[in-house]
C-alpha cells in the first residue's frame, strides 16, 4: 500500500494521524479556535466550511483560509463543506459545491479537500482530477447517519472512491447496536488488506462507535478524527485523551 504524503504527515504507516475540526460561524471565531492549535497533539485541521456564516461569499472564504494558513503554519488543512444531505449545516447545489472546492483548491491555501461520493461520478471524478492539477489531495468520502451497511456495501463503496482516483477513502456510519460497530471494523480489515492500495479512513460513530476511533492501527484506519472544543460528529472525543490511547496502542503492536 502507498502512503500519502501532505506537508510532513504521511498517512498510511504507523499510528492512525488525529484530525481536529474547526467549527467556527464566524471570521474571528474560526482564527481564535485556530490559534490554539499550537498547544494539542493535532496532525491536520479540517475547515468544516460548512458552519461558516459566509459560506456563499467566495471571496471570503478565500479570506479566512488565507489567514487560517498563516495561523496553523506548517500543519496540513482539509477543506470541507459537509452537505445537509450528509449531516452538515448547509444545503448546496452540486455546481456551486464545486466551484467553491475548485476555488479554494486552485488557491493553495489549503492541501485536502472533501469531496462527497455520491455527489455523482462525473463530478466526482472531475473534482478530483482538477483538484490533483493544483496539487491538492483528495478525501472522497460517504456518511451514513442512519444505519451502518452491510460489510460487502462499505467495501465496495471505500472501492469506488478508490477506483474514481480519491488519495484517501473515507467512510462514517452510524451504529445502532454492537455488531454494527464488529461489521465496520470487519469491512476495514478487508478492504485494508485485500482491496486497498492505499489509505482508507472509517469510523463507527456515536458512544457506541468509540472503538472504532481508537483501533485504526489495528485494523487499517490511517486518520482519526478528535475535539478541540466543539466536536464535528457525534462520538468525537478529546483530542488529548485520543492521543494518549494511540500512543499506548502504538506501542503495544
Amino acid at each position: 500500500m502507498k502512503t500519502v504524503q501532505i506537508r510532513n504527515i504521511t498517512l498510511g504507516e504507523g499510528r492512525p494521524k488525529i484530525c481536529v475540526p474547526i467549527v467556527g460561524q464566524t471570521k474571528e471565531d474560526i482564527l481564535l479556535e485556530a490559534g490554539t492549535f499550537a498547544r494539542i497533539p493535532v496532525d491536520v485541521v479540517e475547515w468544516r466550511v460548512d458552519w461558516f456564516e459566509d459560506v456563499f461569499d467566495t471571496d471570503k472564504v478565500l479570506d479566512v483560509a488565507k489567514d487560517l494558513q498563516t495561523v496553523l503554519k506548517d500543519t496540513p488543512i482539509l477543506f470541507t463543506f459537509r452537505t445537509a444531505k450528509e449531516g452538515g449545516e448547509k444545503a448546496i447545489s452540486n455546481e456551486d459545491y464545486k466551484a467553491l472546492n475548485m476555488a479554494v483548491a486552485k488557491s493553495g491555501y489549503v492541501d485536502l479537500i472533501d469531496v462527497e461520493a455520491f455527489t455523482g461520478e462525473e463530478i466526482v471524478k472531475s473534482m478530483i482530477q482538477e483538484a490533483h492539477s493544483y496539487g491538492v489531495k483528495v478525501i472522497a468520502s460517504n456518511h451514513d447517519f442512519d444505519a451502518t451497511p452491510a460489510k460487502d456495501e462499505i467495501v465496495r463503496r471505500l472501492c469506488m472512491m478508490q477506483d474514481y482516483g480519491a488519495d484517501i477513502p473515507k467512510m462514517a456510519v452510524m451504529p445502532r447496536n454492537k455488531q454494527d460497530v464488529l461489521t465496520l471494523l470487519s469491512a476495514t480489515l478487508e478492504m485494508s488488506e485485500q482491496f486497498a492500495d492505499r489509505p482508507i479512513i472509517t469510523m463507527s460513530m456515536a458512544g457506541t462507535g468509540v472503538v472504532s476511533r481508537l483501533t485504526g492501527e489495528t485494523f487499517g484506519s490511517a486518520l482519526t478524527f478528535g475535539a478541540a472544543t466543539k466536536a464535528s460528529a457525534p462520538g468525537q472525543i478529546n483530542v488529548n485523551e485520543l492521543e494518549r490511547v494511540l500512543d499506548i496502542i502504538h506501542k503495544s503492536l
